[in-house]
Formats: C-alpha cells, structure tokens, sequence
C-alpha cells in the first residue's frame, strides 16, 4: 500500500464503504473498505497510511464485529457516542500531508469539510473500482400506496435541480426495484429543469414515466458538463465527481429530505399493514424456536426469510440479525452460523424486516428465550423495556426532537449503571425506502435536533449490551402522529423476561396500555 501511494502521489488514502450513489449498503463487491479490511458492516471508512498503518472506524454498533472480522494489520479506531469520524481522520493527518480522495465516493460536503488539509481527488478507485450496473426493472407504486403523483412531489422543488441520491430519485418518480434484498432503491440520478425532466438510468423502464425523459447513465456527467446555467445541488448528497462536472453548481439544502420523511396518510395507512405482516412472520418464527428442541442461528434465519415471503414481503429491507447468548450483544451481528445451537437456556435476538408493496423498510427487534431465563437476564431485558417505554411515552412539547427523547433514556443509564453492560449506539433512526434515513433521528447527533412532524417515521431502539454474557434490543417502529408517538408494531414482549417488580406502576400501565391497543 506504500507503494500505491506513492504513485497516487498522496500520503494517506480515505477507502469508503460507499459506491457513486452514497449509499448506505453498497454489495461486498463493489465496498472498497471490504476488500481492503474484510469488515462487513454497512458504515464505517478506512484510512490507509504512508508509513503502512491502516485504520478502520467503526461506530459503537460495530466495536465487537469489527474486532472478530478484520484483517491483521489493521487498527480499528472505536468511536464513542458523538465522535464523528472524519474529527478523528483530522487528527490523525499532519500538517501538508496529501489526503487522497476518491471523487465519485464521497460527498462535495465531506470533501470540503476536509478544508486546511491538501487534498488529491482521485478519479478511480485504486482499491477496488468495480460498478455494479444495475439492468433491473423500475416499478411504478400506484398513487394508493405513495399518495402523490411525480407532478405533485416537484411542484414545489426549485430548478434547475439534481438529485443523485437514490432515495429521493426513488422517492419522487414513485419508483421501486425489488429484484435484490435488502434495497428497493432504483438506480439512477435525476436533473429537473423548467424545460424538461430527465432520469439517468441503465435500468428497465417498461412503464411510461409521465413527464420525465429517461437517458443512459453514462450520459449524465456530458449532459451535466453542457449546462450553461447554475444548478442547485445538495453538497451532502452529491458526489465530489458530479458536483465537477457541473459549470455553475449552487448549493441548496435538498428540500426532498423532509418531503420524504414526512409521510402521506397513504403511506402510513400502507405501513400499518407492512409492519402487521412483519409481526406475523415474527410470531411464527418465535413459535418455530420454541417449539424446537435444538435449532441453529442459520436455520432460524431461514424460517424467518421463509415466513417474511409468506406474509407478502418482496424482499427483507436488512440482513436479519439472529445471535444466540454472547451473539446478542454485537448490536449488528449478522453472520447467523450453523454451529450456534439453540436450546434450552438460550437467549435470542431477532433484529428484522422486510419490504412490501410500498417499497418502505420495515424493522422490528425482539428477544426471546428458551426454558427459563435466569435473574440477570429478567434484570437487562426488564430494564430495556424501561427504557424504550420512557421514550415511548415521553412528554410532548413544543419543537421535541429525536435528540430530545435520547437523552431521557441515556440519562436513565447514567442515574442506573448497570455494572458491565453499555448502551453504544444511537436510540433510533428515521424509516422510509431505506431502513436508515435522516431527518428524523434519535441520538446524539446534530441531525437529531432536528424537531418531530407529523408524519414522520422512526424506531426506538435502546439496548444494553456485555461481550461476556449476551446483549437485549428491543425495537419498535413509530409514528408521530397528532403530536404523539404511535408504535406500528404491536408484536408483544416476552412476558417470562420481564421482572414487574423493577417497573413503576406507571410504567406497568405504559405496558398495558402498549399491548392492547
């Protein structure tokens, strides 16, 4: 790696996890951070050093699975809740060094931020420069299930615009592909002018897309070039490749972001029955665990898929999570083995979901347990299921924000330590055509303060985990709606986990209340 370097002319090499498009799960194939470290896990960078060091971030969720899955050689870096990544890269760069930085896999934004450092952007990626070209079919979601038609959603858009994110191309031509698992995203970038419309895709579309020109995908960076006026673009959205091509690029915060995460009744009305179907396929998985007298990770994972696609699923929106005992305590454990036998006395986490006619993610997380759960267990399971129904039910005021609703249950950790178990990641995050968006957000990050709406969709999710021993999540999807929170999972909890004398009164109401509605 010294050696490539050297002939990139740079002293240090950012290597992404991300393809042209930004996104969050890009296939193995086409991850260059994968291929350089062998860690999976679907964020995170690397950085690749002059003097031969590689270090590999990851995020609280990631800590113990990235220990178990990278390569030697590699240091990985465990940031803390509200260390920011590229912080930590800064850091690490001297003063005129050379920052190498693949254009087409990182945002205009990022680049920027990386400003006092001399940067090389680098037109191919020396790592790994596969694409993955994508022939599949769009398919166009009638207007019962998305509630606004293409002409509706960009009435309101200022042009010219380009969108090359691919939810919110998704989003706005009405457009899904569920040919693969875990996405429903199209592939293709948007340019939208007064004069026309023009979608850049290598994908089938077999239907008529009303109003919008459709051309090859090769040919967008040549259109984008031949622009002779400013451009509005999203700097966090748009590739640093992209964002050159443009003459006279403006950047203007994409109003999508919210127009996306603020649902329509259809959409809900469609959710509530995508998320009954997911408790379905999840109840019939737990009743094939229990029913079983030994059973294995991997198989139950296949029941799980197998009673996803009996319940209508198109495909799962994420990898399922299924870990048995110290398995439960990676929070994004997803290598479910055939070796891991469950049995009598085994604890085991499902983290779940799928995508139905709508295109939208669902996500749900239970934990159950074979035989009879010892008191530690009842003790960590029973104090997660505080800790989501005081978020669940906190008080509503005015400009609440997901930032807001973390803090209650990170300050119910810190007044109540629990010795050896630790909750690393973030309360929740956003849902809609990816299982992962943002706005709204529940952590402790920035895009977190930003206020609930109606209409929004999110999870909450806390978790206290030990490598030891085992971890506990327990994840429902919700809405807000009338200025409330509202779970669209109804799937019940484990009531032989739970210890009633740990719960208040209140909270033994908050958990009536919960399950019978």
């Amino acid at each position: 790696m010294v050696m490539d370097l050297e002939r990139l002319g740079v002293d240090y090499l950012l290597v992404n996890s991300t393809n042209e498009f930004l996104a969050e799960y890009s296939d193995l194939q086409e991850n260059a951070r994968y291929t350089l470290t062998k860690f999976s896990g679907s964020t995170g960078d690397a950085l690749v050093c002059k003097d031969g060091m590689v270090y590999l971030f990851a995020d609280g969720r990631y800590h113990i699975q990235a220990e178990r899955e990278i390569s030697d050689g590699i240091t990985l870096i465990k940031l803390q809740p509200g260390e920011r990544q590229d912080d930590v890269i800064r850091k690490i760069i001297p003063d005129g060094a050379i920052l190498g930085i693949v254009a087409e896999k990182n945002s205009q934004a990022r680049v920027e931020s990386f400003n006092g450092i001399n940067i090389k952007l680098l037109q191919l990626d020396p790592v790994n420069f596969y694409t993955n070209f994508n022939h599949n079919k769009i398919e166009l979601l009638p207007q019962s299930l998305c509630g606004k038609s293409f002409e509706e959603k960009i009435a309101n858009i200022p042009r010219p615009f380009f969108i090359s994110n691919q939810e919110e191309v998704s989003y706005l031509i009405n457009g899904r592909d569920f040919s693969k698992n875990y996405s429903s995203k199209i592939q293709g970038k948007l340019l939208l002018t007064d004069y026309e419309n023009v979608l850049f895709t290598d994908m089938n579309v077999s239907e008529s897309l009303h109003g919008i020109e459709v051309l090859p995908l090769d040919r967008c960076e040549e259109i984008l070039s031949a622009v002779d006026y400013p451009v509005y673009v999203d700097k966090s959205s748009i590739n640093a490749k992209d964002y050159a091509a443009l003459r006279y690029p403006e950047n203007r915060i994409s109003p999508i972001k919210e127009m996306k995460a603020i649902k329509t009744k259809e959409e809900i009305e469609s959710y509530k029955q995508a998320f009954k179907s997911t408790d379905e396929a999840l109840l019939a998985t737990r009743e094939f665990i229990m029913n079983a007298k030994e059973t294995s990770e991997y198989e139950i994972a296949e029941v799980l898929q197998g009673n996803f696609k009996k319940s209508g699923a198109r495909s799962l929106s994420f990898k399922s999570i299924v870990a048995k005992d110290k398995n439960s305590s990676l929070a994004h454990y997803s290598n479910s083995s055939r070796d891991e036998i469950v049995k009598d006395g085994s604890l085991v986490l499902i983290d779940c979901g799928g995508y139905y006619d709508n295109g939208l993610a669902t996500d749900i997380t239970r934990v159950f347990f074979k035989g009879n759960p010892s008191d530690e267990h009842k003790k960590i399971y029973t104090f997660v299921l505080k800790m989501f129904l005081n978020a669940f039910n906190a008080a509503i005021t005015e400009n609440i924000s997901g930032y807001d609703i973390d803090k209650i249950v990170r300050d119910m950790v810190k007044e109540y330590p629990i010795h050896g178990y630790t909750f690393g990641h973030g309360l929740g995050h956003g849902l809609g055509i990816n299982v992962h968006e943002a706005p709204p957000n529940l952590s402790l990050s920035e895009v977190a303060k930003t206020p609930l709406k109606n209409g929004m969709c999110f999870t909450i999710e806390p978790g206290l985990y030990n490598s030891s021993t085992f971890g506990v999540r327990l994840e429902n999807s919700c809405y807000f709606a009338d200025n409330q929170i509202r779970s669209f999972a109804r799937m019940p909890y484990e009531e032989k986990l739970i210890d009633f004398s740990l719960l208040t009164e209140t909270e033994k109401n908050w958990l009536k209340e919960f399950e019978l509605v």
